[in-house]
Formats: C-alpha cells, structure tokens, sequence
C-alpha cells in the first residue's frame, strides 16, 4: 500500500492515484490536493458530503486551466527615433534645416530598420557566444574564433548604415560627428556588442587621420571608413597587459625589435584584447635598443599597427591563449594572446606612442558615453511600456504615484545624460573641422572625461533601477533584461574607472594652468544670465548660481592645500563638473561656437514643453556640488585619509 500526497506529483497525463476503479487525471489530483484531501493508493474510502461537491467541481473547466491565460505583456519598443522626443527636439533646434530634412529622414528609416532586422540578431548574439577553438581534429593549432551569423550581420550592417564611415566623410560639415552619434546611440542598445569593437574602429581611424593618414595606412583608413560590407575593416586596442589596465607607463611589457625591412617585430602577452577577431589593431610597445634594452616609463613607449592575420587568413605570429570568461559583453570574443614576433609597423615617433593614443581613447571614451546613455534610454523605454500594460494592485502601475516617481527620477538623469553627450560630440565635431575656438577645445578636454566617469555610473544605477520595475520578471535571463544590466557594469570600468578618469580631470586642469577651469566658470555663469529670463527656471538658476559659488571657494581653499587634497576631492570634484554643467543654461541656437545645450538651455526653447522645464528643475534640485558639501564635513584632509585606512583595514587581520 503506498501513500501519496498529491502535491507530490508532476506528471501531466496522469497521476498515480487509483480512484473508483481507475486512475484519476492529473488535474483532478491537482484540484483534490488544492482542497485539501488527502487519500490513500489503492484503499476504498467512504467520501462525505463535502468531498462529493469537490469532486463534482472537478468535472468543470478547471482553474489551473482559466490562470494559464493570465501571462503577463511583454514590454515592446517601436520605432526608437520616433518615440524618442528629447532626440528629435535635440536635432530640429540644432541642426540647420537642411541638414535635419535629410537626416530625419536617414533616422526615421533606420529606426524602422533596428526594430525589424537588427533587434532579433542582437538577440541572436546574446543567445551565441564566441567560441574558441584552439586545435582541429588532427591537433594542429587553429586559434580559431568562431562567431554567429548575427555578429557577422552586424558588421555589415555597420558598414552599410556607414556607422563610422560618416564622422569622416563629413557630409554635414561639423553637424557630421554629431549625426554618427546620433546613430550609434539608437544602434548601441540594439548592437548585440558590436558597439564596443565599432568603438575601437573610430578610434583607429582618428589616429590614422591625425598623423595625416600616411600612405603606408592609406589602405587601412579606407577601410576602417568603408561603407562597403566586403572591404569594411575593425579594429582592436591592445593596450591591457598582466602588470596593469590603465597604468600602461609601468605596466605595459611587450617589446618591439627593428627588422632589416624597418618593419618591427612585437614580443609579449596581451592580457585584455576586446573584439579579438577584428581585422586589425593598434598596440603600444616598447623599442628594444641594439643591446636589448628598453626606456621604461611612457617615453618609452611607441604605438604600432599590425594586422591580425595575413592575406591567406593565417594569425600574425599570434597565439591565442583563451577567451575570458566575463560577467558581460559575451556577445563579443575577449581574449589572452600571446604576440610571438608578430610584423607591425611603427606609426607614433619613438617614445610617443601615449600622445599619438590619445586620440584613440578619446574616441572610446566617447562612444563608451553613447552606449551609457543609449542603455539607460532602452531600459526606461521598456519601463515605461511595461507600466501601461502591467496591472497590479487593481490598477495598471502607471497609475500607481510611487511607480512612476521612480521611472521620472530615472528619465531625468536619463535626459541629462543625453544632453551632456549631445554637448561632447558637437565639441568634437567643431574641433575636427577647424571651427573650435580655443575656449571650446579646453571645455572638450574637460568634459570627455567628466561625461565618461559620470554617465558610466549613471546607466549601472539605471539598469539596477529599471530591472526592479519589472518585478521578478526583471531577474528572468529569457526576458533580456539581464542581459543589459550586466553590459552596463562594464561601462565604469572600460576606457579608465571612475577613479582613474576624476585623476584625468585633475591632469587638464593642471596641465592647463588653471584655464580649463576658468572657461568652465566663465562659460556657465554666461549662460545663467541668459536663462535668468526664464520665470519657470528661476529656482534651477538659482540654485546651480549657489553651487558654482560653493565650488569657487572649494577651489579657492584647496589651492593652499596639499595634493593629496584635491587627489581625495578628485571623484566628487568631477561629479559637481558634471551636474553644474549638465544644469546650466543658454540661449543662442544655431550660432557657430554658441550652441552649447543642456536641462536648462532645452527648458529655455520657445516651443519647450513642461516636461522639459520639469526635468530642469529637478536635476537642479539634487546636490550640484558635492565636492563643497565634503570639504566641509573635513572628508579630504590627512586625518580623513587615516580615518579611511582605519575603516578599510580595522577589521582585517592583515
């Protein structure tokens, strides 16, 4: 005789419960362990009243049967162009008319063309990783990375949508940079990866145009810059090695030794290689002296290209040692490789290769501040779709106050993000057609940095927000969901850490003698007047007037101070950089060198809207200037540094 609680069994034909003479359904078990009765296999029971009822029940639809309708809608996105209304504004106060009809047009298109054909290949990549096959069959060495189709398609695609090619041919003049932005913003979210070896490729061809694209690379930058899928060319950055990420000076091992041709041959283990299957890429070294000796330190470094396999397909004296193994960004192959005489050729002067670079990590740090904000735009778009389907509670969470107040605060560090990246790439788009002044080539050497660190660590805390506002539906790998959040980590950690980049924002100060900080001053309190117009805004401005008054006297007190002061300050420094400029205003649109454009700038628009003054508003009313509010609670002094190591160490027994 066996007993047999029916909530026990999951069987979906029938269960194990001998009834009457036969074997009940599983859905009549189901039913009769949801009522609560128990039986025992094989035993004749008399039924009472009660039981009889249940079972009568049982011979009606079942419950089970009516829930398994109840699913819950999956969040969509449409056209991202045309839902993206901040963009579009953005676009028709910017650009001139003639420029805007063609490219609303381009972009109305391409948005069509993401939703239909590249979001299901992004999913496909996500779905299929790379991998590395080492040896064949007949244990020959292959180091063979094997991609899908989709990866492929996106490359492609890339060159066909000229996601590079268009910020060189500059059809648009300055507006040019701006509108390959643009693009790589709708397309990052929706790359399946593929933004981050598009990244390295814009940089390599920027380092290539400033040394004024030598006929040795003639061939390369064409097709760095190709809109022809078979001729279109990617690019890695092997800049990572075993000693160090961002410190490279002291860090960086592999040497590099002439050949009788002036060709050089590189020797050393690269310990971070993104995209490792793209066509080409730049890497620094060091130049090995006729006795073998190397310049240790960044003037010893030089930067070279090479191609990572010959015509024939064939690594270049490059022995792939395996793929890591990431928490994110698994769509794209990242590998350990070891360079065991691989050809290169030298394209910096001998101990520039960090100056000639810098071009190149300029260009990254910028698309890393596209994909940060692209992120935070696709999570608060399914957010907010999820919202008016989702009912809980009896209502619909849009109609839930506190649901909403936590998607608005994410919309409006989402929209600050967006304006401070907007401000970057026209910068950059003005400097690359000789149309900067000086006051704009400093303000953009400021604000890479500042975008980089800030929106990086805008789009985790967005990605972690947004994943809570779908529920336990959030936590679900078949969603896609998580698959964003983990892909926004990296962002604060690729192209410099927060920590390394505020060090950055130190460095131009510095090296400026004080004038990059004065045209950030100046460049604000400019803007304030002409915004002070503005009724609605008058408590934005008046609150970033007080900030940018706190962080003169922070600046003021920390010039008698030591190093060791601002270098504490350094990370809450560059987040009042941030905030304060990301608040400002203006007016002036359309004028060449005058078109700088954030919360309050938009908010000043003739035909702004009240969500544009409401977004304004409420960025201004965080604190602008946490660096002032530290300094006065002591945080950056040396006992606070002692105080630091006391909390890090005090409870470790090392």
């Amino acid at each position: 005789m066996f007993a047999c609680r029916l909530s026990w069994w999951r069987s979906s034909a029938t269960c194990k419960l001998w009834q009457s003479g036969h074997f009940l359904p599983w859905d009549r078990c189901q039913m009769l362990s949801i009522k609560g009765i128990n039986m025992t296999v094989g035993q004749e029971q008399k039924v009472s009243m009660k039981e009889k009822r249940v079972l009568e029940d049982l011979e009606m639809p079942p419950v089970r049967r009516q829930m398994e309708t109840l699913f819950q809608e999956q969040p969509e996105t449409g056209n991202q162009y045309l839902e993206d209304t901040l963009l579009q504004n953005y676009l028709k106060t910017h650009l001139p008319p003639k420029v805007l009809e063609e490219v609303h047009q381009d972009l109305e298109r391409f948005g069509n063309r993401l939703l239909t054909k590249i979001q299901p290949l992004s999913r496909e990549c996500e779905l299929n990783p790379p991998v590395f096959r080492q040896y064949d069959a007949w244990g020959r060495r292959v180091d063979h990375i094997h991609t899908c189709s989709a990866w492929r398609r996106m490359k492609e695609i890339s060159a066909e949508e000229g996601l590079i090619a268009e910020a060189y041919e500059r059809r648009y003049s300055n507006w040019s940079r701006l509108y390959q932005a643009v693009k790589l913003y709708l397309f990052s979210s929706s790359s399946g990866g593929f933004n981050c070896p598009l990244a390295m490729t814009d940089g390599a061809a920027k380092v290539i145009e400033s040394l004024g694209i030598p006929g040795s690379l003639k061939n390369a930058f064409d097709r760095l810059t190709s809109r022809n899928p078979e001729k279109f060319w990617t690019s890695g950055q092997w800049m990572t090695e075993r000693r160090g990420g961002s410190d490279v000076a002291n860090g960086t091992e592999t040497v590099a030794r002439k050949q009788p041709d002036s060709t050089y041959r590189l020797y050393g283990f690269k310990w971070f290689t993104s995209a490792a299957d793209s066509d080409v890429t730049l890497t620094l070294a060091r130049i090995a002296d006729a006795e073998g000796q190397c310049t240790q330190g960044s003037t010893g470094l030089s930067l070279f290209f090479l191609r990572v396999r010959d015509e024939e397909g064939k690594l270049n004296s490059i022995e792939m040692q395996r793929l890591k193994d990431k928490l994110g960004t698994r769509q794209m192959a990242t590998a350990e490789l070891w360079l065991k005489g691989a050809r290169a050729e030298l394209i910096s002067a001998e101990g520039r290769g960090v100056a000639a670079i810098s071009n190149m990590l300029n260009i990254t740090r910028i698309h890393n501040v596209i994909g940060a904000v692209g992120s935070m735009r696709r999570m608060i778009s399914l957010s907010r779709d999820y919202a008016r389907k989702r009912v809980a509670f009896g209502k619909l969470l849009k109609d839930h106050p506190l649901h909403m107040q936590t998607i608005a605060r994410m919309e409006v560090q989402a929209r600050g993000a967006f304006l401070l990246m907007m401000e970057t790439v026209r910068l950059l788009g003005l400097a690359e057609t000789n149309l900067a002044s000086e006051q704009d080539q400093l303000l953009l050497r400021l604000l890479i940095p500042v975008a980089k660190l800030y929106t990086g660590k805008q789009a985790s805390a967005v990605a972690v927000e947004a994943m809570e506002s779908f529920g336990g539906q959030g936590y679900m790998e078949d969603t896609g969901l998580p698959v964003i959040l983990r892909d926004a980590l990296v962002l604060s950690i690729w192209e410099g850490t927060t920590n390394i980049l505020s060090l950055d924002v130190l460095r131009s100060l510095a090296k400026s003698q004080g004038q990059v900080m004065a045209v950030f001053l100046s460049t604000v309190q400019k803007k304030l007047e002409l915004a002070s117009g503005t009724e609605e805004l008058s408590p934005a401005v008046q609150r970033t007037r007080e900030a940018i008054r706190s962080l003169r006297q922070f600046m003021e007190a920390a010039g008698s101070e030591q190093a060791q002061t601002m270098e504490l300050a350094a990370r809450d420094f560059s987040y009042s950089l941030a905030r304060i400029y990301t608040g400002r205003a203006k007016t002036g649109i359309r004028e060449p060198g005058n078109g700088l454009t954030l919360l309050m700038e938009h908010a000043a628009r003739p035909d702004a809207s009240s969500t544009d003054v409401c977004a304004a508003l409420r960025w201004c009313n965080q604190e602008l200037c946490p660096v002032a509010v530290e300094s006065g609670r002591g945080s950056y002094g040396i006992g606070a540094a002692l105080q630091d190591s006391a909390l890090v160490f005090g409870n470790s027994r090392l």
